[in-house]
């Protein structure tokens, strides 16, 4: 197999795995870019938007949100609560529970990150064209599973 090039070929040309990822890549390079002035990365702008709720998530409910583990969120935080975008406090019922708040710092930057979104949001739109970015979410959707 190693000596077969074809099989290498023929597996980079079909790989679902190797597509999705390509793909992840190269959005999150765009939005990153995107924020770079703010000092936010595309995966902190998601974080801070998940946490912008009436009532804050648990660490929990954002991992489960994000299909992520819950120590790979917890990680994920602590740059936006050093920076006092977000507050990681006990919940009033389980005192077991942590809640997600965002701060008034954070709701500031999720300003100023909202119209930088948005420029990203438009170009994908002008350049790929609205009827196949939903059908891209559609996609997304069945395959993770979510309604």
């Amino acid at each position: 197999m190693g000596d077969d090039p074809s099989v290498a070929d023929t597996v980079a040309a079909c790989c679902i795995g190797l597509a999705s990822q390509r793909l992840a890549r190269a959005v999150g390079r765009r939005y990153d870019t995107a924020f770079r002035p703010l000092g936010l990365s595309g995966w902190q702008f998601t974080l801070l938007m998940a946490t912008d709720r009436a009532v804050p998530p648990t660490i929990s409910g954002l991992a489960d949100q994000l299909d992520m583990d819950r120590t790979t969120v917890t990680a994920n935080l602590k740059p936006l609560t050093r920076r006092g975008l977000l507050a990681i406090e006990p919940d009033a019922e389980d005192r077991r529970a942590r809640r997600v708040i965002l701060t008034e710092a954070g709701r500031a930057m999720l300003a100023r990150a909202l119209p930088l979104w948005r420029g990203v949001q438009d170009a994908y739109r002008d350049g790929i064209g609205e009827a196949d970015l939903d059908q891209l979410r559609d996609l997304v959707k069945r395959v993770v599973g979510t309604p």
